[in-house]
């Protein structure tokens, strides 16, 4: 086949451009709608082609210059053509249309997306690729659809400055470290307050010398306060020098008659990459909840607390179940130094311990949970909790909606549904979405 011209009529989940060639389906990613396009085809399937950009016939009026000298090469982003504005249209239409085609859930329960306040420099973590190449030190993202790493230079655009900073500092350093070659991975992550903590990961061999080099170099490295090693692909954190966990603040002022939380997470430990969204998902989850102080209530995967600790300021009791120790231990620790008494932490897999609660016949007024990618796994075992009011943080839209689904088809029914970017640039969204019985 030739490389055949390309209209994009659409973006999809995912982030590619979607249109037909001789009225097959086409997915083209780094294509905006309104592009024409010349493609090859990478992938012929029965009922669908990919492609990928090989010419810009005619560019779409929706296109913006790209913040990065390495977009499109780099994986770690997917839009940076569009503007913002109409990003957050594309992501609530996607977000609408997924969820009405797979949940069946009614277009008009979905409200606007709540946008970032900072299209780029807001993400607080990131996953440096560390290679070596003809003697020279690569720090990047994998390139689309490969492992191999794309240098980024000066830094990531949407990352925190003090993280760009972090990487740069490591850039100089790691030719100097022992069998710096078997280095292939830095975790950065920041609180809110810019103090940061650095992982790094090392294939093996050079373990217990590595970690003394990584503290007597310690000055090398004025914008990270905590260093780690993790030797070999699920070896043991072993701590170079510094800090163990970084920390966030919940103010005061984000609910009517609240007071403000301070919450840790521990050194390779899970928290949002947007500070300020993150904070809009709690808002979203406690208001929906509508708690008075006399409702039990279960937070599923609730981590380090993040939700369960905000909720537990307007709860009778809450309960939170996380199947990852290191983060229960966070939630124990913040519900200690926040002066919370009334939030118990379980360390469980969500679906085993949702079954034994049905098996003991408990009962909660609300559940609350903000599962992995791949979703919630005893969704209909939720249900048989019989709550009042179900609230379904999200990061995916598909395993959301077949969830919803599910939930509506044992006797509840969607209220209201908040797409809220966490990922500007990105097709990736957060959600927050409310279901009673129906």
């Amino acid at each position: 086949m030739a490389d055949p011209v390309v209209f994009i009529e659409s973006l999809c989940y995912g982030g590619a451009g979607f249109g037909r060639v001789d009225g097959k389906a086409c997915f083209v990613p780094f294509t905006a709608p309104g592009d024409r396009a010349r493609i090859r085809v990478v992938k012929d399937k029965r009922s669908f082609l990919e492609g990928e950009l090989a010419e810009l016939v005619e560019p779409s009026a929706l296109r913006v210059a790209p913040a990065c000298p390495v977009f499109g090469e780099c994986g770690g982003c997917d839009w940076q053509f569009l503007s913002y504005p109409e990003q957050l249209l594309q992501k609530g239409s996607i977000f609408a249309d997924t969820l009405a085609r797979i949940g069946k859930i009614a277009r008009e329960k979905v409200l606007p997306v709540a946008a970032s306040p900072e299209p780029y420099g807001y993400r607080s973590r990131v996953q440096v690729k560390v290679s070596v190449r003809a003697g020279a030190v690569q720090l990047g993202f994998f390139r689309t659809g490969s492992h191999n790493a794309v240098d980024f230079g000066a830094g990531c655009p949407l990352a925190n400055p003090r993280l760009n900073r972090m990487a740069a500092e490591f850039r100089a350093l790691i030719p100097r470290l022992p069998q710096f070659e078997l280095i292939h991975q830095v975790d950065l992550a920041i609180g809110d307050q810019g103090e940061g903590i650095a992982i790094v990961h090392s294939r093996g061999g050079a373990g217990g010398r590595l970690v003394e080099r990584l503290a007597q170099e310690r000055s090398q490295l004025p914008s990270v306060a905590g260093a780690f090693l993790r030797s070999g692909q699920k070896g043991d954190l072993t701590k170079a020098f510094g800090i163990e966990a970084l920390s966030y603040r919940v103010p005061a002022d984000l609910l009517p008659g609240s007071k403000e939380l301070t919450l840790r997470f521990g050194r390779g430990g899970f928290s949002q990459v947007n500070y300020p969204q993150n904070l809009e998902l709690i808002r979203t989850a406690c208001e929906w909840a509508g708690l008075t102080g006399k409702e039990r209530v279960l937070d599923l995967y609730c981590g380090n607390g993040n939700i369960s600790l905000p909720l537990a300021l307007r709860a009778a009791e809450v309960l939170g179940i996380e199947g990852y120790a290191p983060s229960i231990a966070d939630a124990v620790a913040n519900a200690e130094a926040n002066g919370i008494e009334n939030a118990v932490f379980q360390v469980s897999d969500a679906a085993q311990a949702v079954r034994r609660l049905v098996k003991r016949k408990e009962k909660f007024d609300t559940v609350v949970l903000d599962p992995p990618r791949g979703g919630a796994e005893a969704a209909a075992e939720i249900a048989a909790l019989a709550p009042g009011k179900i609230i379904y943080v999200s990061c995916d839209p598909a395993t959301l909606a077949r969830d919803l689904a599910t939930l509506c088809s044992n006797g509840y029914q969607v209220t209201r549904s908040r797409p809220v970017d966490m990922f500007p640039q990105t097709y990736h969204l957060e959600s927050v979405t409310e279901l009673v019985i129906a």
